[in-house]
């Protein structure tokens, strides 16, 4: 049996359920890279695909640089078709470019505002189709809630994910008077509680200072993740793309998303007059311009060719950089190895 052949043992039942037993891509839970790179200072790079004519350009550079890669839906619950056509279009490409490094998709984070039933049904619905669809890890935004709600709304939303013993990833709830690190502590010791698992826990780089990033915070963070068997995601990253990426990774991140210069490079992809468009509604919404842009993708008229093959150009120089820059490359091929020869841990 190959190495690819023992590592595709390992993908989660809801992944190979939707891509068929039939294929050969390496779609992980991020819990198995994790694992095999514990000892390793370097980050999990998660990219989020706002235009998919980026995701050639994203593969070729996982490729090129032999690296792990994670490829996010911003909004997987923008309509019951949104996570099926996202999932079919990452398989599709990485099918044609025949692709055999680690690759996890992330849904989210999708944001929970309300913490009573009649918001919770749907949303919990919601998440069901995205695991269904075949994503191995789901970002809850709890930003919007207090404590108390967001523990309440976590136990409400999790069983799809947790059932199938998938990745979640959560965000902190609103501060109180103790702070962030009051509030990640209030809701992994009430998840606990509830035995509810956590995987990761996200801080978004505008909690940590934006471009100048609060390091002594960030390392309590990852502190108190690890007290409940979790670890740290770095998000939104815009501010400080590139440079401090390897900051991150110091201070004890395992995971960062990186928004950087891809939502501009997916924007600029499109004409003027759509991409004023886009900012218009964008604007009026509160939703981030790329973000937005992935939601009505569909509905666009198809990319020029030369557009589309300018936008795969430069999502693989970006994508080169922020590997370079987690210390990524050459993590293809080591956890291949790894969980091909673990895998039974």
């Amino acid at each position: 049996m190959s190495v690819l052949d023992k590592v595709l043992s390992l993908r989660p039942g809801n992944t190979v359920a939707r891509v068929g037993p039939g294929s050969r891509i390496p779609l992980l839970n991020p819990r198995e890279p994790l694992r095999a790179l514990e000892r390793v200072p370097v980050a999990l790079p998660c990219l989020p695909v706002q235009a998919k004519g980026a995701l050639p350009g994203l593969l070729r550079a996982a490729r090129s640089e032999d690296t792990v890669l994670g490829l996010a839906c911003p909004h997987p619950t923008a309509d019951r078709g949104a996570a099926e056509r996202f999932v079919a279009a990452v398989h599709e490409a990485a099918v044609e470019a025949e692709h055999s490094r680690p690759l996890f998709l992330q849904a989210g984070p999708v944001r929970v505002v309300k913490a009573d039933e009649d918001s919770l049904g749907p949303l919990r619905e919601g998440i069901f189709r995205v695991v269904d669809a075949g994503f191995s890890l789901v970002s809850l935004d709890l930003s919007r809630l207090d404590s108390y709600a967001a523990v309440e709304a976590v136990n409400a939303l999790a069983g799809p994910v947790t059932e199938r013993e998938l990745s979640l990833e959560l965000s902190a709830p609103a501060p109180g008077h103790g702070g962030l690190l009051d509030a990640y502590r209030s809701l992994l010791e009430g998840l606990k509680q509830w035995k509810v698992p956590v995987r990761f826990v996200r801080v978004s780089e505008r909690d940590l200072g934006g471009g100048e990033p609060d390091v002594g915070m960030l390392r309590s963070v990852v502190d108190l993740a690890a007290e409940y068997g979790a670890v740290v995601c770095v998000g939104d990253v815009r501010e400080g793309f590139p440079r401090t990426l390897p900051t991150y990774v110091a201070a004890g991140a395992r995971k960062v998303d990186c928004i950087g210069p891809f939502e501009r490079l997916a924007l600029g992809s499109w004409s003027a007059d759509l991409r004023a468009s886009v900012e218009e509604k964008a604007a009026a919404s509160g939703v981030a311009a790329g973000e937005l842009l992935s939601v009505l993708e569909d509905s666009l008229p198809p990319l020029e060719p030369k557009a589309r093959e300018r936008l795969e150009a430069l999502s693989f120089a970006e994508a080169s950089e922020v590997f370079a820059a987690l210390g990524a490359v050459g993590t293809g091929g080591s956890v291949m190895r790894f969980l091909a020869e673990n895998r039974g841990e």
